[in-house]
């Protein structure tokens, strides 16, 4: 009997499945596939004004609230917490704080997300990219994790208590595209904003990041639909709008010129020269 359409993108904090892949999991959503989030924290350091916590015992609920709200908005079928904590951005004590993603045993974390991905059993799977985006310790911690997961979960030899072995078959990485990144970082001067300290707490320097290309395989064009779930799920996280693809001027423009698409590096299978791109993420996959 064949399998339906699964798709799985692993992440590290809520937030990251709406500014990052958002449309294209909205997109598979809509066409009936069961698209999962599986996300290692629960965004603990967030930054949080005092409206934002009403109701909430902790950040970490307030931001998990959030990221419900954005799965109905993109119509996933279920967000998963990995069971850690956010780790914040390099150099914070939060690196070291207990339950701290990037202080755990990547062999742990692996083992983790090999469990997800044997129980959900999805053909294609999604992370970050090498430098976690915007070299986030998270993001880039998840990276090395679903990489070794995605090896892993096909051996039953390996982490045998973590389910019956099984096979995902895609795996891709989320890919900004680098010239919409250009042009953010030359507009950003025009408006008294230094393109070296992005984002809410300035810790982001993105002309470092246009120095980092990854090869693009695969574009899933965005519908009305896909684009107005990403945006719905995108306002969920009200804690976390300023700047990015919800900023407003001449910044948020150029972010929201790259809406219409999102782009993927695929690492496995390994795409051959001259190969083109991809449209369809499930293009090649058996079974379905």
């Amino acid at each position: 009997m064949a399998e339906p359409h699964r798709l799985i993108f692993v992440g590290a904090h809520p937030d990251d499945e709406s500014f990052g892949p958002g449309g294209t999991l909205a997109h598979y959503a809509a066409t009936g596939a069961r698209v999962y989030y599986a996300c290692a924290t629960r965004g603990e350091v967030g930054e949080a004004s005092a409206e934002h916590m009403t109701g909430h015992a902790s950040t970490g609920d307030m931001r998990w609230s959030e990221l419900i709200c954005a799965g109905k908005a993109l119509g996933l079928a279920d967000v998963i917490h990995l069971g850690y904590r956010d780790s914040g951005m390099p150099g914070s004590p939060n690196n070291q704080a207990a339950g701290a993603l990037v202080a755990a045993p990547l062999d742990g974390v692996t083992e983790r997300v090999v469990k997800v991905l044997r129980e959900v059993r999805p053909q294609v799977v999604m992370t970050f990219d090498p430098i976690g985006g915007y070299r986030h310790p998270d993001h880039i911690a998840i990276h090395s994790a679903t990489n070794r997961a995605f090896q892993a979960a096909g051996d039953a030899a390996q982490y045998p208590e973590a389910g019956p072995a099984y096979t995902p078959q895609k795996l891709y990485y989320i890919v900004f595209p680098q010239n919409l990144l250009r042009l953010a970082t030359r507009l950003m001067p025009l408006l008294g904003r230094d393109p070296r300290k992005f984002g809410t707490n300035h810790d982001i320097d993105l002309v470092d990041l246009t120095k980092v290309e990854f090869p693009i395989h695969a574009v899933v064009k965005l519908d009305g639909q896909a684009k107005a779930a990403k945006q719905a799920a995108s306002a969920c996280h009200r804690s976390q709008v300023a700047g990015g693809p919800t900023a407003r001027g001449l910044v948020g423009l150029a972010f929201r010129l790259g809406a219409g698409r999102e782009s993927f590096m695929r690492a496995f299978p390994e795409p051959k020269v001259g190969e083109r791109r991809e449209r369809d993420l499930f293009e090649g996959v058996t079974g379905v």
